[in-house]
């Protein structure tokens, strides 16, 4: 009975904690932006969370992992090279990120586009911020059903 209550909130906190580490990657490619050689990271939030939400969580605590993230590699012509994943022992328990897509070349190698990052940074904050909101008022609710008020 309770599990059917806190279903939405399972779903909703999975997607809060993805929203949080991409909120972390897009703020080092920014940091990064005047690195040379840096290549912008990202991951595919869509695929992450759906993989999130088919794996149970006795399967994540007998794993020992926290979220892995799925490499962003959608090809759009057989003749692309997938992009490799990345391991990267900073991400909690991530096996692997997917590169960001370089919209034009620079001469120092940083793929990092400034424009394109900041608008992922601010699109992300407000997805964010709605997902905490959404957690905020089912708590409420949950917690007025309680108290039967």
């Amino acid at each position: 009975m309770f599990a059917n209550l806190t279903s939405g909130l399972d779903f909703q906190s999975k997607a809060l904690v993805l929203r949080a580490e991409r909120q972390r990657v897009l703020a080092s490619n920014i940091a990064n932006a005047d690195t040379p050689g840096y290549v912008a990271r990202d991951f595919n939030f869509k695929e992450t969370l759906s993989q999130q939400t088919q794996t149970s969580d006795s399967e994540l605590s007998k794993a020992g992992k926290g979220l892995s993230l799925a490499s962003s590699t959608s090809e759009a012509d057989p003749r692309h090279l997938p992009l490799s994943g990345l391991s990267n022992s900073e991400l909690s328990g991530a096996d692997a990120m997917g590169y960001g897509v370089q919209t034009e070349p620079s001469v120092d190698g940083n793929s990092v586009d400034m424009d394109r990052e900041r608008a992922a940074f601010v699109d992300n904050s407000v997805r964010y911020e709605s997902t905490l909101r959404f957690i905020n008022g089912q708590s409420k609710t949950i917690l007025s059903a309680i108290q039967g008020q």
